[in-house]
């Protein structure tokens, strides 16, 4: 995808705060930890010299304590190194358990301030997301405008492609023209087609499937975005595949993808992504072919990023769908140029 799944920047806010909670914490825990083990430390070492002295004792027929007599001296210098060396290895003990635990919590609270699954990250962006997600369905009364600019496209979506009529041809004509400027076209049915990306070599029986508003969204195109419409139509960019795909049918796909994604065949949309675009649509009345213009960049770089061939470009498709939809369920998009992919028109 596009864009993955979101990891706290190490330079943003939430996560120099959580790096100073982390500071505080820590040496809190170090502390209760040090002085948990040293008690443990002091214990043990008290039970050592306990029974060190008990072993210095002997016990009579009187269970009384009587001290060792002189005779033992060098025996009690044995028992002296011994308890020493106990003693010493108990401190070496501690200090890499003490070591180990600090070791742990740092990594402990690493985990969970700056990973990749941050619970600590989660409390402050769950709460924004559920508001948010693409696949959400709600009503929400349209405005006059609103109503008036969805009615339009609507119309606009329900007009078949007719090759007999003479401002359908004239499109076409301008479409070739936008395309290839230094190549005269020989005719409507010709096998020059072939080179822009359509199946035969007459375009109208691909103009089928969606009608007449995606070979103006084509030709809106040409004429709005040429270096980006002639990047993609050359496929100038990037490693590019062995068998690439057709781009004046793919560009009859991403119309499809659109009115799909964004109900547009309903009364309205009840869609998160379809509402704010309707929205915008209010601010704009292009802004149906500009999101057109953004979806086919979009799906561009979504192929090349996948290194995808021919076979995979529905796959391709649902993807920049997908990333498409979350760009329009964001909270600050108030105009098409709002939308981060709208500078991959520029790129």
């Amino acid at each position: 995808m596009l864009l993955g799944q979101m990891i706290l920047s190490p330079h943003s806010s939430l996560c120099s705060s959580s790096f100073a909670y982390l500071s505080i914490c820590l040496p809190v825990c170090i502390t209760f930890t040090s002085t948990s083990l040293g008690k443990v430390q002091r214990d043990r070492t008290m039970g050592l010299i306990v029974m060190r002295r008990l072993r210095r004792r002997c016990f009579c027929h009187r269970h009384k304590y009587i001290p060792f007599c002189s005779s033992s001296s060098h025996w009690v210098d044995e028992d002296d190194g011994f308890w020493k060396e106990q003693i010493k290895n108990e401190e070496l003990a501690w200090s890499h358990n003490l070591a180990h635990v600090i070791t742990q919590w740092a990594q402990c609270f690493t985990n969970a301030m700056v990973g990749p699954r941050s619970w600590f990250g989660s409390l402050f962006f769950r709460n924004s997301n559920k508001r948010h997600t693409s696949g959400e369905k709600i009503d929400y009364p349209l405005s006059p405008l609103q109503e008036q600019r969805l009615q339009r496209l609507q119309e606009r979506l329900q007009v078949p492609y007719d090759e007999t009529r003479p401002d359908h041809q004239e499109a076409l004509r301008a479409l070739w023209h936008a395309a290839f400027p230094d190549i005269s076209l020989k005719g409507l049915i010709s096998e020059q087609w072939k080179d822009m990306g359509w199946q035969g070599p007459n375009p109208s029986t691909d103009f089928r499937g969606c009608g007449f508003v995606s070979l103006e969204n084509l030709l809106f195109f040409a004429r709005t975005y040429p270096a980006s419409f002639q990047r993609l139509l050359f496929k100038q960019e990037g490693m590019r595949a062995a068998w690439e795909y057709p781009f004046a049918v793919a560009g009859i796909n991403v119309t499809f993808m659109l009115i799909k994604m964004l109900d547009l065949y309903s009364e309205k949309p009840k869609s998160v992504p379809g509402l704010n675009f309707i929205r915008i649509l209010s601010e704009d009345e292009e802004a149906f072919d500009v999101l057109y213009c953004i979806a086919f960049q979009m799906m561009d770089a979504q192929w090349l990023a996948m290194c995808a061939s021919y076979m995979q470009f529905n796959e391709v498709l649902q993807v920049t769908r997908t990333q498409l939809e979350r760009e329009l369920a964001l909270e600050d998009i108030r105009r098409i140029q709002d939308l981060p992919a709208y500078n991959l028109l520029y790129h």
